[in-house]
């Protein structure tokens, strides 16, 4: 009658050759181990060593059809993914950014100011904009490239 030691093994042996990581089997056999444990206490089993392998086993393929379904089988350190969130140094650049644009727009005329952000900011066509503006369509076509080509200059030298 092979030890519990010896048992433990051959189980974690085949769980290894399912594919599955030396730290994963480790944790598949101690859980087939508490549920052999478990089973035996309400029923008699004729080989612990066959029950606790198959239960080893089982648990594996599982654990590899959980993975396949989540599509997490070959990630198995979830520290490394990258976040996409920006890192407080790229939010300071940021925010840094936005003043010096706020800077730009201060320097724009009112009107010019007002025009750009009715395009830009709340999507006016140029023939809304210029109705509320009482303009001609090529004039707020006109003040729109110029306020932005000198928005663009301006954060050039930033």
């Amino acid at each position: 009658m092979p030890t519990l030691a010896e048992m433990l093994e051959k189980a974690r042996r085949a769980v290894l050759r399912r594919g599955i990581s030396e730290q994963d089997a480790e944790e598949l056999v101690q859980d087939a181990f508490l549920k052999v444990e478990q089973y035996q206490r309400t029923h008699v089993a004729r080989s612990q060593e066959a029950l606790l392998i198959t239960a080893a086993v089982n648990l594996s393929i599982d654990r590899q059809r959980r993975a396949a379904r989540m599509g997490l089988s070959d990630i198995d350190d979830f520290q490394n993914i990258a976040d996409a969130t920006p890192g407080p140094a790229q939010i300071v650049e940021q925010q840094a950014r936005l003043r010096h644009l706020a800077g730009g727009l201060d320097r724009l005329s009112e009107r010019s100011r007002r025009i750009l952000l009715k395009r830009r900011l709340e999507n006016m066509s140029y023939a809304e904009i210029a109705r509320s503006e009482d303009m001609s369509v090529a004039a707020v076509e006109k003040q729109v490239a110029r306020a932005t080509l000198m928005l663009m200059e301006w954060m050039a030298q930033w």
